[in-house]
C-alpha cells in the first residue's frame, strides 16, 4: 500500500484551480429563459390555480397570446406584473419596542 504525501504547493495548485473553476461560474451567463410559457408552466411558476390564472387574464392583469387553443405568456410580461405588484417590507416589523 503506497502512502501519497501532499505538499503545501499541491494544496496552493489546487485552491487556485478551484477558484478559478468557481470565477468561471459565476461569471459565465446565466442560462437563458425561456420566452413563451404555456399556461401549466406559469400555474406552476406562480403557485396558482387554472382559476386564478384565468382571473388574471380577464382582468387584463396578464396578457397572453392564444394560438391554436393554447395559451402563451411572455416571460417578460410576467417579470413585469410581479414587479409592478411588489410589497415592500415594512422595516420595523421585528424592531418593536
Amino acid at each position: 500500500m503506497a502512502i501519497e504525501v501532499i505538499t503545501r504547493e499541491d494544496l496552493n495548485e489546487f485552491r487556485i484551480l478551484l477558484l478559478s473553476d468557481l470565477s468561471t461560474m459565476f461569471n459565465s451567463k446565466p442560462q437563458q429563459q425561456k420566452q413563451w410559457l404555456k399556461s401549466n408552466e406559469v400555474r406552476k411558476l406562480l403557485n396558482i390555480s387554472s382559476g386564478t390564472l384565468q382571473n388574471l387574464r380577464v382582468n387584463g392583469t396578464l396578457t397572453y397570446t392564444k394560438i391554436g387553443g393554447i395559451l402563451y405568456y411572455s416571460s417578460n410580461d410576467l417579470e413585469k406584473v410581479i414587479e409592478t405588484n411588489k410589497v415592500e417590507a415594512t422595516p420595523n416589523l421585528f424592531n418593536r419596542k
